[in-house]
């Protein structure tokens, strides 16, 4: 079993999200998996639920993925793995693109045999808004006090019935990241911080 394979496997399990394969998107979990992101935070298994329930009401989102970057020890992995989360929807009838640029951290285990992943985490890094049609203007109340790692996608979310919390793991709170990623590495058995 190598970095491939949990390569592999963080890349399946957006792909099925994009795609609607909510089987193989399940499979990529461990049973007790975790996830914690904008819009939900529970079980995998609640998670794959959701996320069909939301891509049934229309609400969909697409990720542009970078190569993920892992780290193997043992029977447990560290992946990273950069993304542009890509959602169109219409603000006062305005056609708008959100992107919202991230890195997405798993945690993943050996399970029975196979990579499983048991932990889902992202980082906000920054977001953008734009018309669909060049020179529309954007209609946007005041968006002050949205954190600006993730102020748009908030601001998007919680107008479409997604109400997105203060804390998120994002670069305007280093120290919190700083945390996580020291968390995520002496999860490894033989890996420092």
């Amino acid at each position: 079993m190598s970095a491939a394979d949990v390569a592999e496997l963080v890349l399946r399990e957006r792909q099925g999200r994009d795609r609607s394969w909510w089987d193989r998107m399940q499979a990529c979990y461990a049973p007790d998996a975790v996830v914690r992101l904008s819009w939900f935070r529970g079980s995998a298994e609640e998670f794959v639920a959701r996320s069909r329930e939301q891509a049934g009401r229309g609400d969909v989102a697409r990720h542009r993925l970078g190569p993920p970057i892992v780290d193997l020890d043992g029977d447990r992995a560290v992946a990273e793995v950069p993304a542009a989360i890509e959602v169109r929807t219409a603000l006062e009838g305005v056609e708008v693109d959100l992107t919202s640029y991230a890195r997405l951290l798993y945690r993943a285990e050996v399970r029975g045999g196979r990579w499983l992943i048991t932990s889902l985490d992202p980082v906000y890094e920054r977001d953008v808004l734009t018309p669909v049609i060049p020179g529309m203007a954007v209609p946007l109340p005041s968006i002050e006090g949205l954190r600006p790692s993730y102020r748009f996608l908030a601001y998007v979310l919680d107008r479409r019935g997604y109400p997105i919390p203060g804390d998120l793991y994002g670069d305007d709170r280093p120290d919190d990241v700083a945390e996580l990623y020291d968390s995520l590495y002496s999860w490894l058995p033989g890996k420092d911080s």
